[in-house]
This record gives C-alpha cells, structure tokens and sequence, in this order.
C-alpha cells in the first residue's frame, strides 16, 4: 500500500541505501536529498546510485555558499565554541542540510522526511529540531529509532544480508577504522581505538592537515579584512594572492591551515542526550579566523559591550550544538551579536606556522585604542594621580568586607590553606 512522499537525506553510503530500500519495502516512494556541504565525495555517483536503487528523484544541491555565509561566518561572529574547545562544524552544518530538505519536501508535496542518523548521538536532534521549527506539520521517520527497522537489522550481518538481497553494492575494501563526518568547514573522527580515551590517534588518520613531518618550516603571514565582524577580504602579500568572496577566501585559508597543521583537537565532550563521547577534530580555516576576529574585536570593540557580549557566546554555542539554530532565542542572541558588532572593521595580520596561528599586527578605521594615552611616555588625556581615588573607591567593598570578618570570629581567620601553602592574613585592625 502506499503511504506517501518522503525526502530522504542520503548520503551514498551503505546505511542511507538501505533505509531507501528499507523506505520502499514499508510503501514509500523516496526521494533522494544528497547535500553537497564541502565534503569530500563523488555527488555524480552517489546521484547514479541512488537512481539505481528506484528512488524516484535524486536532489544534489550546492550548499557550500549558503553554508559560509549564514551559518560559519555567523559563528565566527559570535566567537561561537563549545565547552572552550570544539568550533561546532558539524553541529553548523546540519541545520543547513534539514532547512533544504524540508524546503524539497514541501516543493514536491511530500508529508514525510527521514535520515539516518543513530538514536544515540546529537544529529537526530539537530535534524529534527530543524524539521519541526520550519515545517510544523511534517512527518519524520528516524529508521534508527523505529522498532520494526530495529526488529529486522540487530547487527550489521543482517545489514548485509538484506544489501546483498536487495542489490545494494557493497563497500570496496576494509571498513574504515573510525566513523566520519565531513564538511568545507572541519571533519570528525570518532569510534573504533578512539573509543578509548587513553588512546592517541594516528597521523595517518587526519585528512584536512598534512602529516607533522610535513608542515611547513616558514611561518606565512595572511591578511584578514572585517566588515561588521565578518570577513570580507584575505590577502596573501607575498604569494599575490587576494580573495572577496566567502566561499573562496574559506577554501584559501582551508588550504593555508592544512600545510601549516592548524585547527586539530582531541576532546571528550558532553552530548546533548546525556552522553560523554570522545572525538577528534580538524577544523582549519575557521580556527585562523577565530584568531583573527578576536584580536579585532579587541582594539575595536567597547569593553562593556565586549562583556555582555561575552556572556551570550556561551549560549549561542550550546544553541548550536543542541540543535536549536532556528528557535526565539537563537533570533534574539543573532540580532543581540549582530549589534556588538557594528563598526568591528579593520584587519588583522596572522602569522601561521607548526600547528599554531597568532595575531601579530591589526588596524580599525574605528579603533577605540588611543596611542598617546596608552604610551608609558605620555600623560597627555590622563592624570596617573587620579588612579589613587579610584582605587580607594574600589576599595570600599574590600574594606568593609575584611571588617565584617574581623568582627565576627577572628580564630577562625587564622590561617588557610590553598593548594599545599598555608596563608596567614593580617587580621589587626590597623592603628
């Protein structure tokens, strides 16, 4: 019988080809959905083998522009990090993909979409989330989640077993040893011996940095431009080599981040479902530019601005991570960021070189950095001998607080120790 349209995110591999066989067992006509987000695949034989497989459209949509432009420049915006470490490529990714899919679904009058992503990890919750916010009434069919698809595949030989029935291909070669995810903007690894923490991983296995033994010996200056916070020019002086457009100017610096060795890390991380995962990270072009845009906003971003600001990152990235991009409260923190960073223009000049990048140069047409008032030789606009009041002022809570202790039980303040070294505080009220 059948029950209708759905958009399937599919990706080429195994496990999305047989939910689509999977899908039309259960009276499904598929669709095909293949997103082309930067990562490294052949789209025209993932398309062929889709059609191969009955589905009755294939959609391969170029999503590399949109995905720099509205969803990693915004990140780098907001200095947007997980847990202080991890740049959230592929939480940033998904929202982009499902956007598309359910814009395919109601353009073909399709009720139901579906993905493949486990019933363990953070995916289906960026996926879905995504689904529900832009398209309320839509239909998902998570196959992981189901207990019929659970029922008939319990281990991956029963995966198998129904690939070769069905005549699914079957994947050339040895599994690969850790499972991946990839896009322009990082890729990660995770499972296989990186399940166990006290494991380190191997060289062979980064894609996006060379080996070590291959980086570059010459550190190499780029030239970041900021407009409103967000980046806008990438020169390279001394290679004449200049960028304007998004995309273009995020695949140079991939590139100039890859022969240095920039943008790794191995973390073990909190998921939103409640589960601690280890995983490794190669996120080069975004952690050059995360360098950058933070030394820009520091000669031309206003302190208090700066704090506020500061305290919204936190949560723009839990945000992201949990899936929520398209929620109230992601509008409000991107207007809220949007602000901080008017007049956050200038450039910055970042030297790269053996797996670190630094600022080491900038300049704002709007900089609120003042040089005669910074200098230790000048005291033209400012009167050192003011600072005496205003640290008597600051005082004034710190007084009174040591006078609400030596008033209440002094025994008790004799002595304490931190870290092995026993302080004793002057107690006595001064004469």
């Amino acid at each position: 019988m059948a029950r209708g349209k759905v958009v399937l995110a599919y990706s080429g591999g195994l496990d999305t080809s047989i939910i689509l066989r999977w899908l039309q067992d259960e009276g499904f006509a598929v669709i095909c959905f293949i997103a082309n987000v930067g990562q490294d695949e052949d789209f025209d034989k993932a398309r062929a083998k889709a059609e191969s497989l009955g589905a009755e459209k294939v959609f391969v949509e170029d999503l590399r522009a949109e995905f720099v432009t509205n969803y990693i420049f915004p990140a780098v915006r907001a200095n947007a990090i997980y847990e202080s470490r991890y740049l959230l490529g592929t939480s940033l990714a998904r929202p982009v993909i499902a956007k598309r899919q359910v814009e395919i679904a109601a353009a073909e009058g399709a009720e139901w979409v579906s993905h493949g992503a486990t019933g363990k990890g953070n995916d289906q919750v960026r996926f879905e989330l995504t689904y529900y916010a832009l398209a309320p009434t839509i239909k998902v069919i998570a196959p992981w989640r189901e207990d019929v698809f659970l029922e008939k595949f319990k281990g991956r030989s029963d995966l198998l077993a129904y690939a070769r029935e069905k005549g699914i291909p079957l994947p050339a070669g040895e599994k690969p040893p850790y499972s991946m995810d990839e896009n322009l903007m990082h890729i990660s690894y995770e499972s296989g011996d990186l399940e166990d923490p006290r494991t380190a991983p191997k060289e062979e296995m980064y894609r996006k940095t060379l080996p070590m033994s291959q980086w570059e010996n010459e550190p190499e200056t780029i030239r970041i431009s900021f407009r409103d916070g967000t980046p806008c020019r990438v020169d390279n002086e001394k290679a004449n080599e200049h960028f304007e457009n998004p995309l273009e100017l995020y695949l140079y610096l991939n590139d100039v981040a890859k022969r240095h060795g920039i943008g790794r890390i191995d973390i073990v991380e909190n998921r939103f479902v409640g589960i601690k995962s280890r995983g490794v990270y190669e996120t080069p072009a975004a952690t050059i530019l995360r360098c950058a845009h933070l030394d820009i906003e520091g000669i031309a971003m206003d302190r208090e601005v700066m704090r506020l600001r500061d305290m919204l990152s936190p949560k723009f990235s839990e945000l992201v991570y949990n899936g929520f991009w398209f929620s109230p409260e992601m509008d409000f923190l991107h207007a809220a960021i949007a602000k901080s960073q008017e007049l956050i223009d200038g450039w910055v000049d970042v030297v790269c070189y053996k797996g670190g990048c630094m600022a080491v140069a900038r300049e704002s047409p709007s900089s609120l950095y003042n040089e005669e008032i910074a200098s230790m030789e000048s005291v033209e606009g400012y009167n050192p001998s003011d600072a005496g009041g205003f640290i008597r002022i600051n005082a004034i809570r710190l007084r009174a607080h040591r006078e609400i202790l030596l008033s209440t039980d002094p025994e008790r303040l004799k002595s304490a120790t931190v870290c092995g070294t026993t302080y004793r505080p002057v107690l006595e009220k001064p004469n």
